[in-house]
């Protein structure tokens, strides 16, 4: 249990707290969260009372809730693999949540805005919102069994290394600097609008569209990250580049080749 709050705090970059919830009176009260505590929370738990999380700071957090397999394949997957940013937990069998650590900070209306698009529990509002802690049981009375046991909720995956990028609702313009812009690639005699696609940069070599790709974004002030998550994203077979080390290290070496042209041109 100690090692999985290591896990959310990570995710969690300025920390998190717990809150222990008890339907029957109507009171949430918040348990901080370090290993001295875990014999508390789960008394708490036995006694049927239920375990949230919540990060301490909430702007760049998304909680998607309410997710059935589907949606969960659809929405946070891409050929197979977790989009990154990611936190997954299974509250119920076959039932998830999903917290989003997004690259920026989301208001409510966008937050609001993202979860219809998700199709996250309409009940489920972004303002003040915990999730299912993982490592406990899930005690609604409606997921008893015969056996009088309840279903623990699982950390099914966790990325804290990297951030999901979130678009800005309502605009074209994606990126978070617009000072240094070129020209886009031609699409239908017009110039397609923002946030780039990497499919207009194909060159006939994954590599090569890589390439031509991060340095599109690089000149629209993208950083390094956004370009790594982009390239991410979009790109689909990474049969060159089996296993995250040697896909992560082709990244890195091209968006370090990609910002020196830009730089030197």
């Amino acid at each position: 249990m100690e090692r999985l709050i290591v896990k959310l705090c990570r995710f969690f970059h300025r920390g998190l707290h717990f809150a222990v919830l008890d339907l029957n009176v109507g009171a949430r009260w918040c348990v901080e969260s370090n290993a001295t505590n875990i014999p508390y929370l789960k008394a708490e738990n036995a006694r049927g009372n239920h375990i949230l999380i919540q990060p301490l700071s909430q702007s760049c957090y998304l909680l998607v809730d309410d997710v059935p397999l589907d949606l969960l394949s659809n929405h946070h997957k891409h050929d197979g693999r977790w989009k990154p940013g990611r936190m997954v937990v299974e509250t119920s069998p076959d039932n998830y949540q999903v917290w989003i650590h997004a690259h920026r900070s989301i208001s409510l209306d966008e937050k609001r805005y993202w979860l219809k698009r998700l199709k996250s529990d309409p009940g489920a509002d972004p303002a003040n919102r915990w999730g299912r802690s993982p490592g406990f049981r899930n005690r609604k009375e409606k997921y008893r069994t015969t056996s009088d046991k309840y279903p623990l909720a699982k950390l099914i995956w966790i990325d804290w290394k990297h951030r999901a990028f979130i678009p800005e609702q309502g605009t074209t313009t994606y990126l978070r600097n617009h000072t240094h812009l070129s020209h886009l690639p031609p699409v239908g005699g017009v110039c397609h609008p923002l946030p780039l696609s990497r499919h207009l940069y194909e060159r006939g070599d994954p590599s090569a569209t890589d390439f031509a790709y991060a340095i599109a974004l690089i000149r629209r002030g993208a950083d390094d990250d956004f370009v790594h998550h982009c390239l991410i994203e979009q790109r689909s077979d990474w049969a060159n580049h089996l296993g995250n080390k040697r896909k992560h290290s082709y990244l890195k070496r091209s968006i370090q080749r990609a910002r020196h042209v830009v730089n030197s041109t």
